[in-house]
């Protein structure tokens, strides 16, 4: 899938769709966000915390159907927020 990619974090990844944060892998493994689209594609998966402290996510199920892997994370890409920009720290003069 054009479009993803992945981000260094905490020891796992963040991956972005179309510059969008969509889910990582975690030492739980591989999860995205909460969305209709990814709730309608994986009715079977029990949300769950990633980390301590973190909001709950769902595990994907469907990890082995790359086709319907795709198509959910192209649905859920109108549900995601964007991201925000980054801002700078003043320079110290």
């Amino acid at each position: 899938m054009e479009d993803i990619r992945k981000t260094p974090m905490m020891g796992g990844y963040i991956f972005y769709y179309r510059e969008r944060i969509f889910g990582g892998i975690y030492g739980t493994g591989f999860m995205v966000k909460i969305t209709e689209a990814s709730r309608k594609y994986m009715p079977d998966s029990i949300a769950c915390p990633p980390y301590d402290g973190a909001k709950e996510m769902l595990p994907v199920t469907i990890i082995d159907d790359r086709e319907l892997l795709q198509k959910m994370v192209s649905e859920m890409f109108s549900e995601l927020p964007e991201r925000k920009p980054k801002t700078r720290k003043a320079e110290k003069k």
